[in-house]
């Protein structure tokens, strides 16, 4: 192809800039800390071509346009009803060869570099490595709605603690009771910290009832979560912990849930999952301390018309000894 058909693909003032881009890919690829003489990052106004008018995100192969030469992702080529969204021009089946051809030699830097990722990639890996950025927002961990808030983990703690209400500890031990009047319903039950004493609350799915809370353990934050929900046709209680943070140092933490009565009891111990995992992808796995209805009656005792659960939990760092490498747990202070 030469660089006629080249500029065939952008508008007209954009011209005099692509050619000369096309002509330097020829040798090289673009690299973001690249300068002109006027000192414009030559990747930006590339970068700026890339973007589909509509969406406004990265076009990747095929690229589409118009005869007139406006150019936009295939995504978006059907969601415009085969219409130009620049000149209203009907689009056929012509592909930006030109873009698609710097596309494959561009290199730009993650999205998230504002907030620390130092990564520079192709144009075609950028997405990929976008996806599991350890750099990216993190979503809110709160169980009981969808919520679309993303952020760093100290935005989070604040927006759990001011905007869902969430209780939040200092400690790496906690001792709950769980209470309910009818052990056959699951919404409306009571959840207890020590002397204190809340209402779990109902989800926005039918039939669910289930309370979180934040700890503070290591100067790291931990998120409790207990849920009485509908299994088959019978209720069943779980309770699980995940870290805020990633899954590498998730997995430096342990912790234990145990709940009993009548001289039994049942223990689960294993790693707090990311938070980077929702709440329902866990609660699905079964990923936690799983009580069903008959064995929660028979931990509460009595005439089985009330559901007592008491629920005790520890959270502890595992330290490996670099002589012998086996890990130690430390508990917390």
């Amino acid at each position: 192809m030469d660089v006629e058909e080249s500029i065939e693909c952008i508008s007209t003032s954009d011209d005099s800039l692509l050619s000369s881009q096309l002509s330097s890919t020829q040798t090289q690829p673009y690299y973001f800390n690249n300068k002109s003489s006027n000192g414009v990052h030559p990747t930006t106004s590339v970068h700026q071509l890339l973007e589909c008018p509509v969406c406004n995100h990265s076009m990747y192969p095929p690229i589409h346009q118009c005869h007139n030469g406006h150019t936009l992702c295939s995504t978006c080529k059907t969601r415009v009803h085969n219409r130009c969204p620049t000149c209203r021009q009907e689009l056929g089946d012509i592909r930006c060869l030109a873009l698609e051809k710097v596309a494959e030699s561009l290199e730009l830097p993650c999205k998230y570099c504002s907030l620390g990722c130092p990564e520079i990639f192709f144009y075609f890996s950028k997405l990929k490595h976008e996806a599991i950025c350890n750099f990216r927002p993190y979503n809110c961990p709160y169980a009981g709605s969808e919520c679309s808030v993303v952020g760093d983990i100290p935005q989070l703690v604040t927006h759990l603690k001011e905007d869902h209400k969430v209780d939040m500890h200092t400690g790496c031990t906690f001792n709950h009771r769980y209470v309910k009047s009818n052990p056959r319903e699951v919404e409306n039950a009571t959840w207890m910290l020590t002397d204190h004493r809340v209402n779990c609350r109902d989800s926005t799915v039918p039939g669910i009832a289930y309370f979180d809370k934040v700890f503070n353990c290591f100067g790291q934050y931990f998120c409790l979560h207990f849920e009485a929900f509908q299994l088959g046709m019978a209720p069943v209680y779980m309770a699980f912990l995940r870290y805020m943070g990633d899954d590498e140092d998730a997995r430096n933490y342990s912790y234990s849930l145990e709940v009993g009565g009548n001289g039994r009891k049942l223990t689960w111990e294993g790693t707090p999952r990311s938070i980077r995992d929702s709440h329902k992808k866990v609660r699905d796995s079964h990923d936690g301390l799983i009580i069903q209805r008959n064995m929660a009656v028979f931990f509460s005792g009595g005439d089985r018309k009330e559901l007592k659960l008491r629920v005790t939990g520890r959270i502890w760092k595992e330290q490996q000894n670099q002589e012998s490498g086996v890990c130690i747990p430390i508990n917390c202070s």
